[in-house]
């Protein structure tokens, strides 16, 4: 009988985040970043230890998966909303922004079978930043889209964040994690290496990266 295997991705988080912080997550490929996010919206199991998130979650993970491909982009809007807790008349209250921000035209009335991957995580975008949570856990939202796009995401993620009582976000992007975080996780093998401010974590971080690759 086969046996059920388990990957041990963190080892020894002790972390407490407060009200209104702003953190960033940084480290190398398979480091622990999204499973550390992934633990906190409680996609991951724990096998030891507690998580305890306090507050309404909002996640912005694999903001492009999880859509009905047979359906419409407008239906999958009703679908989206109400997996991420909004009402059917919310829904119908946010639709246009959704659809105007997400910029589909006449393929808003099309199966999502017919979408490009860049569309998919436009609408995923549009339809996950109607709601602004307690907590609200990010992971590489800017890494897909062309340039416009990500203008206009980072434009409204930017406000989600000022209203957001505690933003988690993992980012490759030094750059942004400096101008929207006040505090910095550096993790390395499922371990937190350092913890401080985006002046102090980043530039170790960055020296790290240099001797990885000249390694």
């Amino acid at each position: 009988m086969p046996h059920l295997k388990y990957v041990e991705a963190l080892h020894g988080i002790n972390l407490t985040i407060s009200d209104r912080e702003r953190v960033g997550i940084i480290g190398h490929n398979g480091s622990g970043k999204s499973s550390l996010l992934r633990t906190l919206a409680g996609i991951y199991p724990l096998y030891s230890g507690d998580a305890i998130v306090r507050g309404r979650v909002g996640t912005l993970l694999e903001i492009g998966l999880g859509f009905e491909t047979e359906s419409t982009g407008r239906e999958n809007i009703f679908y989206r909303g109400l997996a991420i807790g909004m009402s059917p008349s919310e829904i119908r209250a946010m639709e246009d922004d959704i659809i105007a921000f997400a910029d589909l035209g006449e393929f808003i009335d099309l199966p999502m079978r017919t979408y490009s991957s860049g569309m998919y995580v436009r609408l995923g975008f549009a339809i996950s930043t109607q709601i602004t949570p307690d907590v609200l856990l990010i992971d590489e939202v800017f890494g897909a889209g062309d340039a416009s796009f990500r203008e206009r995401a980072e434009r409204r993620m930017q406000s989600i964040v000022d209203s957001a009582g505690i933003v988690v976000m993992a980012s490759h992007d030094m750059g942004l994690v400096e101008r929207v975080c006040d505090r910095v996780l550096h993790i390395d093998n499922g371990k937190i290496v350092n913890d401080g401010a985006p002046a102090d974590v980043v530039p170790g971080f960055l020296e790290d990266m240099h001797q990885r690759g000249n390694a």
